[in-house]
């Protein structure tokens, strides 16, 4: 009875909430430290493993240099090239500031693609010049002058100076059109990694290696833009670099939610979800825009070419009867 007493007395209940209540304010204490010691190695992988993915990302890409460092001698040390261009100034005479974002667009990176590109442009109208006007002379104008000849040939050379610029605006097209194919999917596949717990450098990254099937030049952006998200201070000067890259708006678009989301600290996920739902809607419209064009675009060909097949095979057999032996004609 004493011991049962003692558990019902109103002193023993008192002491006994304070001990708990002291208990719980340890713990709480203790576990709010735990936290933080447990943040802290948390806090110290992540920047482990972000220097492990730079060491990584710098060797692949000294050993992509090793590996193509004649390609890049042969088109960065051409002497005579720079030579020329130097020599008659032609950077300030056919580069402005769109010349080399377009080089890169184009997936030419660097000072030497630049350099060749105003090297060609400078000797491309004498070469179709010396070619023209030897192909003219010995061919279809050889029985008239000379001067005929030479000026056909300066027109032809005059043309030839924009060769350069069509060919680098070609590669731009083909290259944009790789990209916007495969960025719809691109964002799908971004999105599950987003969602999945990836960070945004290991999207990139993972995206990278998983697209590259469909596209070689858009899983090239996202490597660059990795490495970038990895070595810039700013994450925004990446994205901003990736939109310049590429010079689609659908991709620049996708990149100015990106910043707004990394600047106002909103969730990337819910972001890249309503790109890639607008993507896939994008994509839809195209493909029903193609669908609706095709009908006029088969109008010529049936003219053409099934028409008049169907007319012969309707009007072959009356007209073998008519004018064929026996026929009524050919009896009278």
């Amino acid at each position: 009875m004493n011991f049962i007493e003692l558990l019902t007395s109103r002193d023993f209940l008192m002491a006994m909430l304070a001990a708990v209540s002291v208990a719980a304010i340890v713990f709480t204490l203790g576990a709010q430290f735990t936290d933080r010691s447990a943040m802290r190695n948390r806090i110290k992988r992540v920047a482990l493993e972000r220097e492990r993915m730079r060491a990584e990302e710098m060797a692949r890409l000294r050993a992509s240099s090793e590996k193509k460092g004649s390609i890049r001698a042969g088109s960065e040390s051409k002497t005579y090239m720079k030579a020329v261009v130097d020599k008659f100034s032609l950077q300030k005479a056919f580069a402005d500031e769109g010349t080399l974002e377009n080089l890169q667009r184009a997936g030419y990176r660097g000072k030497g693609p630049l350099t060749t590109f105003l090297f060609m442009r400078f000797v491309t109208p004498f070469v179709m010049f010396l070619i023209s006007l030897i192909y003219l002379s010995l061919t279809y104008l050889k029985d008239q002058p000379l001067y005929m000849s030479f000026a056909y040939a300066v027109g032809i050379g005059i043309l030839g100076s924009y060769l350069p610029v069509i060919l680098l605006r070609n590669r731009i097209t083909k290259r944009q059109q790789s990209i916007r194919r495969a960025w719809s999917d691109c964002l799908d596949l971004m999105l599950l990694c987003v969602e999945s717990g990836m960070s945004i450098e290991h999207a990139f990254k993972r995206v990278a290696k998983e697209i590259g099937e469909q596209s070689v030049e858009l899983a090239e952006e996202l490597t660059l833009t990795t490495a970038e998200l990895s070595f810039l201070e700013d994450r925004t000067r990446a994205y901003e670099n990736l939109g310049k890259r590429t010079g689609l708006d659908g991709v620049r678009s996708v990149m100015t939610a990106l910043i707004q989301a990394d600047k106002y600290g909103t969730s990337v996920g819910q972001a890249l979800r309503v790109m890639a739902a607008e993507g896939r809607e994008a994509r839809m419209m195209e493909a029903e825009k193609k669908a609706g064009a095709l009908p006029p675009k088969l109008t010529v060909p049936l003219i053409v070419f099934f028409l008049p097949v169907l007319f012969i095979v309707i009007m072959a057999p009356a007209m073998l009867k008519i004018f064929g032996p026996g026929g009524t004609l050919a009896g009278g």
